[in-house]
């Protein structure tokens, strides 16, 4: 995109609003509210046009070790792990036996240096504890060790078109043939375990880099000098709105169920008994849930507040939970909708009948509206 779009967009808007601190480690609760000017002209072109750097050492790391680890994740997960091969990865939910959320968790097979592998979860800030509580419960005699690795593991996302060749430059090896979560251990200048991992999350090309929290300030600058720009938290926000990647906390909690976020690649539906299972199978036979968080487009450059109603005509159908003003796609935002109104393009009004008008981007959280 010309950056002169993006200085014509800050003029019809001279603020962006992106919500959900808490989730994302910030110190606070509150939306944050910066100069648009600012914020287009600087990590967000870099982000999509070239590469950038987000800092996500905030985000909560498990870590399973031991030859049962596997075997006990997939009966807490929705995903199908039991023989997840080492260097790659899937997407899950944990849930209680009702299917409702307990955490959304990226799970990672990875080689470990001693020629043995673990398991590594990570999910939002916050959550390692709540995580860990959750195993802990279920934890009876199988052989699996369980560290909350949050505070020694460091945690950065590369991304944008030039995330391969600055990732390559600074860590001195390839990684284009990582599939999506697919991982690979390296090792850095004195030793230390690298972990990186292909994830596409914002919808760019993009990579999770781990490492031990004493060498993060070192490694940070080396990627910054191979060309990635940091990027700021309502950066993150905005494309991460863009793509349809909800966080827990603010689009999904403990008291939502895990069909009803729309991440089908996050539920295996043929792997056999877990926690949860019996409602998430029942959902599926019955051939819908009854309401899904969909994407959504807003006419003009004003935010939809989080919380926001939304009506079809007279009839209220769902409510907001993120929303954000995209440099690219103008306002946009993330809303759970009752069934039947899940149609892309279908019109919608924010707020009361006749409020603002916002338009279905697409059908589930997994289709970017990049």
């Amino acid at each position: 995109m010309d950056p002169r779009d993006y200085r014509r967009r800050s003029k019809q808007s001279r603020f962006a609003l992106s919500f959900g601190s808490r989730a994302l480690g910030r110190s606070s609760p509150h939306l944050v509210l910066q100069s648009y000017t600012d914020l287009v002209m600087s990590s967000y072109p870099q982000a999509v046009e070239r590469a950038a750097l987000f800092d996500l050492s905030a985000h909560g790391k498990i870590e399973l070790a031991g030859p049962e680890a596997l075997m006990f994740l997939n009966n807490l997960c929705t995903q199908d792990v039991k023989g997840l091969p080492v260097g790659e990865g899937r997407e899950a939910f944990l849930t209680t036996a009702k299917a409702k959320i307990v955490a959304h968790v990226l799970i990672g097979h990875f080689a470990a240096a001693d020629d043995g592998a673990f398991v590594l979860l990570d999910t939002v800030a916050g959550q390692a504890g709540k995580v860990l509580a959750h195993l802990n419960h279920f934890l009876i005699s199988e052989q699996v060790e369980l560290a909350d690795r949050t505070a020694s593991l460091a945690q950065f996302h590369i991304c944008g078109p030039r995330a391969q060749d600055v990732l390559h430059e600074s860590l001195g090896e390839a990684v284009a043939d990582l599939k999506e979560l697919g991982n690979r251990t390296l090792a850095w200048s004195g030793g230390e375990p690298i972990l990186v991992r292909r994830n596409d999350v914002l919808g760019l090309p993009g990579f999770d880099v781990f490492c031990p929290a004493a060498i993060s300030q070192e490694l940070a600058a080396k990627v910054t000098s191979a060309g990635a720009a940091p990027a700021t938290d309502a950066v993150w926000d905005i494309l991460r709105i863009e793509a349809g990647w909800p966080v827990y906390g603010i689009d999904m909690d403990d008291k939502r169920l895990a069909m009803e976020v729309g991440r089908t690649r996050a539920i295996s539906y043929t792997k056999g008994c877990y926690l949860g299972q019996e409602t998430i199978v029942m959902a599926r036979d019955r051939g819908h849930v009854n309401r899904m968080l969909t994407p959504l487009r807003i006419d003009g450059d004003q935010p939809a507040t989080p919380g926001a109603r939304v009506f079809h005509q007279e009839q209220e159908v769902g409510q907001v939970t993120s929303a954000a003003v995209s440099p690219r796609l103008g306002a946009i935002a993330l809303a759970y909708l009752r069934r039947g109104f899940w149609e892309p393009g279908m019109q919608l009004f924010l707020d009361h009948p006749g409020g603002p008008i916002a338009h279905i981007s697409g059908s589930r959280t997994e289709t970017s509206t990049k």
